[in-house]
């Protein structure tokens, strides 16, 4: 005879079983749901009123305004990306650090960052600087390692710095704004971005051979010719950043608001660069469909299996389960970080968020853990996803752009030096706080559950004196 306490362990079984079948994710979740709740219901765990939360709850996503902002957000880099603001950065900036050795290098780096922040999308970073800058690094003898590597991980910069699509679902998983989502991992973003390019100088002073400069050939006229082919590209770049941003950290526009915004931006770029038509405009609408589709199914599978799983007391066996580790805080930090880092070599960011996310935030917050900082350390973490051989996204799109002569092994290999990387700012992130926290407004430093209001009741009024007014 079934009992209540192994029901929860049961239903992470019965998941896990049908994602190493191959079933879509989406409908995993909403049949292991299901399927346990109908039994749920048989053996007396709950009634059938229960899992009528369920059309409330499925109501309460599809009108959440906070998830309004992916599809704006994705619209806004879908048409980026489709507009040729990818090759005109990296041609700049590129001539601009091609004297160096691992110059080429550099600049990718540098486009990847300012592309991750106005496309949000690793495909569109990946393929736009595998395409161009790959066969210009084979061309002048880039260690084919080294080239594919730091392609792959500048890729994979737009999932912690601001506006990330990661961000936006963990604030609504962790019930915490989008801005302070943003505005931690700023932090991160930088550090990230300094230890890519660290790494670079560390390998062109060590082996200068493997990043060599471009010869003066291939170097076109410098000086200010030079200087503003690249700020002609950087610049409206980095307003469009700062525009959709600083409204969100300033509180004049909500992230919704501000998405709609870097739409208008993203369109008026494009006009500018003369590279807006109309088939622009609906392939990059059929993206953002596309992927707005799939967070939704997710999210509302996610929902079937969570409501069930805290209706046969799930939350309360995995917090009893996480919160008597060893070590109290630091080894629950240590186990979720483990965990998740092993889990996201089989699940998208997407299934991690809805899955694993609403579970773990209970026991973060039982344990006295922040939990912007905690979202943020998780997006830090989940970004190696794309990175991990040979399962990792990035790799894939770069096998699939790459020459035939570009073997699967070396990059792989070129991979492994970049997850170590990320794997170091993860450890940075949990020993050094306020990488995170130091970006964030303070708070008054006031509980508000501990205030109370105290007034004194009114004098008594008496006819001769009158009504009194307060």
């Amino acid at each position: 005879m079934l009992t209540l306490e192994v029901m929860p362990p049961l239903m992470f079984g019965g998941l896990v079983l049908f994602l190493l079948i191959g079933f879509p994710v989406a409908f995993s979740l909403a049949a292991v749901g299901l399927f346990f709740g109908f039994l749920s219901i048989e053996l007396g765990f709950f009634t059938t009123a229960y899992l009528g939360n369920l059309p409330l709850r499925t109501f309460g996503i599809l009108s959440n305004e906070l998830l309004l902002s992916v599809p704006f957000f994705t619209l806004m880099g879908a048409i980026l990306e489709r507009c040729g603001l990818a090759e005109d950065l990296l041609e700049g900036t590129g001539q601009l650090f091609g004297k160096i050795p691992g110059g080429l290098a550099y600049a990718v780096i540098i486009v990847g960052a300012v592309l991750g922040a106005i496309t949000g999308t690793v495909a569109a970073s990946v393929i736009a600087m595998g395409m161009i800058s790959l066969p210009i690094m084979m061309r002048y003898g880039y260690d084919m390692r080294i080239a594919t590597g730091v392609i792959a991980a500048s890729g994979t910069i737009t999932q912690v710095i601001p506006p990330s699509l990661v961000l936006i679902v963990l604030g609504s998983q962790l019930d915490r704004s989008v801005g302070d989502m943003y505005a931690g991992a700023i932090g991160p973003s930088v550090l990230q971005v300094l230890l890519f390019l660290g790494f670079i100088a560390i390998v062109s002073i060590v082996a200068p051979h493997k990043v060599p400069p471009l010869p003066d050939e291939a170097l076109g006229p410098r000086g200010w010719p030079l200087y503003w082919r690249v700020l002609k590209g950087m610049v409206p770049s980095v307003v469009l950043i700062f525009t959709v941003l600083g409204t969100i950290f300033m509180g004049l526009a909500t992230p919704t608001e501000a998405g709609a915004m870097g739409v208008v931006g993203a369109i008026l770029l494009a006009i500018i660069n003369r590279r807006f038509t109309w088939p622009l405009l609906r392939q990059a609408m059929g993206s953002t469909m596309r992927i707005t589709a799939m967070v939704i199914f997710i999210l509302i599978g996610a929902t079937v299996f969570s409501l069930v799983f805290q209706g046969v007391d799930g939350g309360r066996w995995l917090e009893h389960l996480l919160s008597h580790l060893p070590g109290g805080q630091t080894g629950f930090l240590i186990f979720v970080n483990i965990f998740i880092f092993f889990l996201a070599f089989f699940l998208d960011f997407f299934e991690i968020a809805f899955i694993i996310v609403p579970l773990l935030a209970p026991v973060a917050t039982a344990l006295g853990v922040d939990l912007v900082w905690f979202g943020v350390l998780l997006c830090v973490n989940m970004q190696t996803s794309f990175m991990h051989p040979p399962f990792g996204f990035a790799l894939f799109y770069l096998r699939g752009i790459a020459p035939k002569t570009v073997r699967t092994s070396d990059i792989y290999w070129g991979a492994l030096p970049w997850v170590g990387l990320q794997l170091i700012l993860v450890l940075v992130v949990i020993l050094w706080p306020q990488s995170v926290t130091y970006f964030l407004q303070p708070g008054t430093g006031v509980d508000p559950a501990s205030v109370r209001i105290e007034a004194p009741p009114p004098p008594p009024d008496t006819e001769e004196e009158g009504p009194v007014f307060r």
